[in-house]
């Protein structure tokens, strides 16, 4: 009998999990919760929001759930792994008091400056005339950033002084993000190469994951609007190992230890943002979960049994566990929905998806069936991932397979990974 598994989420970062799951010895059922068209082909699939903790427990004890995987950072911060422990129920995430290190940016600033921590020079401000006097005296470029959660939108990189003193007045005086915004974090603005990085933690051991290179904006040559992330590529060449030795011993064993100090162990995957600046490396901000699309390029790359090591990070064994990744690179391109970021139609027939290679992964982001169909559900529709030797490979493999797919309005970006050539 294999172990039974809980995947909670909807996007395609939980498709990936669930496709890498799907690979372990040990498995046995795997469920989703609420799951999405592709999901459903390898996960029987519940209708509970990822937020309706008290459906999520009963599912797990009515399908004699071994282990549940919470992919969503919303019901981390609400505590849906200390709801699990309380009942009984084994859960990889960490707790409330740890996962504050994505929920609030004055937490994580203020206990990276505690202990030493490399990340930009910041305050914080409740008042929104003490906040702009910072500004004035800082002046631009300067970032400003909500405390809270707000899905991607509360960080504001203003290139002069009038954009920055707008964002304060637009979260501390209009309210623009809630209770979110109550606080403000204003920091200097960091140049160089930005770099996502994934470590697995058990509350002590730190095992890292190879690194990612994101891209948000929603048009070629990084033009238009911030996205969720319109494509990911593994294994940046300019993540040196001379650089990923300085992540590990300035930030990555440093913020865990500190976290065990302040009685707020983490377990789990953290997931740093990174600036690679002329100084170092330097933390941008902090995230409980797996990232997306970052993940659709990680999790393809491991040669290791998944199942396993999440286990280990919930029983806080992860120093027992052989980690491999496979050589060459991953690269990750979002097929979004016509008028996303914006506002989008769903309910687009989507086609072509039986017709790419056998070595291509489609991992769902918002889909759903209708009948015999699959429709699009969401702004982020597909992530259409492909495996090669070297970037430039990987690159001419995703983008000759991509065109296999369509939807009315699908749309991509055609420069995934183009700046890794040009390095």
């Amino acid at each position: 009998m294999g172990k039974n598994v809980l995947v909670i989420g909807r996007g395609a970062r939980e498709h990936a999990i669930i496709w890498k799951l799907s690979q372990s010895d040990g498995i046995g059922r795997i469920l989703a919760a609420p799951g999405n068209a592709g999901m459903a082909e390898l996960a029987e699939c519940f209708d509970i929001s990822v937020n309706d903790t008290e459906r999520l427990i009963e599912l797990a004890k009515e399908q004699e759930i071994d282990l549940t995987i919470v992919g969503p950072e919303v019901p981390l911060m609400a505590g849906i792994v200390d709801a699990f422990e309380a009942q009984g129920l084994k859960i990889f995430g960490p707790r409330k008091n740890a996962a504050i290190l994505e929920g609030s940016k004055v937490f994580s600033k203020n206990l990276m400056k505690k202990y030493g921590i490399p990340s930009a020079d910041f305050a914080s401000f409740t008042d929104v005339e003490e906040a702009k006097a910072f500004v004035r005296e800082r002046r631009a470029p300067i970032v400003v950033k909500v405390d809270g959660l707000a899905a991607g939108k509360g960080v504001v990189v203003a290139q002069d002084e009038e954009t920055a003193l707008s964002a304060l007045e637009n979260m501390l005086v209009d309210k623009a993000f809630g209770s979110a915004g109550l606080e403000v974090v204003v920091e200097e603005c960091l140049e160089g190469e930005e770099v996502s990085v994934f470590a697995l933690c058990d509350g002590k051991n730190v095992v890292p994951l190879v690194a990612a290179q994101d891209h948000k904006r929603i048009f070629d040559g990084d033009q238009g609007p911030n996205t969720g992330g319109m494509g990911a590529y593994s294994s940046p060449g300019f993540y040196t190992p001379e650089i990923h030795q300085r992540v590990m011993e300035e930030i990555l064993q440093p913020i865990v230890k500190a976290m065990a100090s302040e009685g707020r162990p983490y377990k789990g995957v953290l997931f740093l943002g990174l600036m690679l600046t002329a100084k170092g490396p330097q933390v941008l901000e902090f995230n409980v979960r797996w990232g997306d699309p970052e993940t659709q390029v990680v999790l393809p790359m491991l040669d290791s049994d998944f199942l396993a090591m999440t286990e280990a990070v919930a029983d806080g064994t992860l120093n027992n566990i052989p980690m491999a990744f496979e050589s060459g690179v991953c690269v990750c391109v979002v097929m979004a929905a016509e008028g996303y970021p914006g506002e989008y139609e769903t309910g687009r027939v989507i086609t072509g998806l039986n017709d790419v290679g056998p070595d291509t992964m489609v991992f769902h982001g918002g889909t759903r069936r209708i009948g015999s169909q699959v429709v699009t559900d969401g702004g982020r529709v597909l992530s259409v991932v492909c495996k090669g030797e070297t970037i430039a490979q990987a690159i001419d493999k995703v983008y000759g397979e991509i065109h296999h797919i369509d939807f009315a309005g699908a749309h991509y970006r055609k420069d995934i990974g183009a700046r890794m050539l040009k390095l």
